[in-house]
């Protein structure tokens, strides 16, 4: 069986999909293919149940030409189902040819099932678009299953020694919490937690690393949406700078602290308050 995702939107969106497609796959035993846009592939290389992203950028303004060569994509094999979170008159027409047929989204004409987000952070909204089908999500429960090598070769990158690991992985930004501030953390906390280790993640890191070395570590410390939603779907301990409580589960190991605009005005006695010091 074979599950077609429609997927546009920025990076924090493909994530915040993740659960309910891996969930729905798990459940029917399903291959996944996602259309999305190049730049954004690598949210869904973190799900075993990938078979195939299709590059296509829903926000370029496609041509017609475009349109036809996702058809071709989308009818050439054999999908059961498709989660449609793509909208407009383009997506529909296309969808309606396709034949496909059980195609679940929030609105359009081609939709053979329409349906509501629920209730719940933003990964469980989408349990509406699993119940036509006949299956539950509990995003609170999904974590990420990364290959081993990539997990071999953070813990190789990790500081020597034994002792708690600490990730730090700052946005960056001139709205960010001081980059002084970021600098002078680990040396005030290794004076209150003798054999603390302390690894900071490159803003430039790629996704599938970044992903690896939050798994490796025992909390992360970070004002980056995206590492936060990985720390959240690692089952690691997060203090999010900025974070919203709406995007992430009710655990008492996520901890949100400050306005995302306003990370300039936090002090360190603060964040060390929220980390358990």
């Amino acid at each position: 069986m074979r599950v077609l995702a429609l997927s546009p939107g920025p990076l924090s969106l493909q994530l915040e999909r993740l659960p309910a497609l891996a969930s729905l796959c798990s459940s029917v035993g399903a291959d996944l293919q996602v259309a999305c846009s190049p730049a954004v592939k690598g949210a869904w290389e973190l799900l075993p149940q990938l078979e195939k992203v299709i590059p296509f950028d829903f926000e370029a303004s496609p041509t017609l030409a475009d349109w036809a060569n996702l058809l071709g994509c989308v009818r050439e094999p054999d999908f059961q189902v498709c989660l449609n979170f793509a909208e407009g008159q383009q997506v529909n027409l296309m969808l309606s040819m396709s034949h496909i047929p059980s195609r679940i989204a929030g609105s359009g004409f081609s939709s053979t099932e329409l349906v509501q987000l629920h209730e719940g952070w933003t990964s469980q909204r989408l349990a509406g678009y699993l119940k036509p089908l006949g299956c539950e999500l509990d995003a609170d429960a999904f974590r990420l299953a990364l290959p081993s090598q990539a997990l071999d070769k953070a813990r190789a990158d990790l500081p020597a020694g034994d002792g708690p690991l600490l990730v730090l992985a700052p946005r960056g930004g001139a709205a960010d919490w001081p980059a002084a501030e970021w600098s002078a953390l680990p040396d005030t906390i290794s004076q209150r937690l003798d054999g603390l280790r302390c690894s900071e993640l490159a803003v430039e890191l790629d996704l599938s690393s970044r992903a690896a070395a939050v798994a490796c570590a025992d909390v992360v410390l970070s004002s980056c949406p995206i590492t936060q939603l990985l720390a959240v779907f690692s089952g690691v301990p997060l203090v999010a700078l900025g974070g919203s409580p709406e995007t992430m589960p009710q655990r008492s190991d996520l901890r949100c602290l400050g306005q995302a605009e306003q990370l300039g005005d936090l002090k360190s006695e603060q964040i060390l308050e929220a980390l358990g010091f």
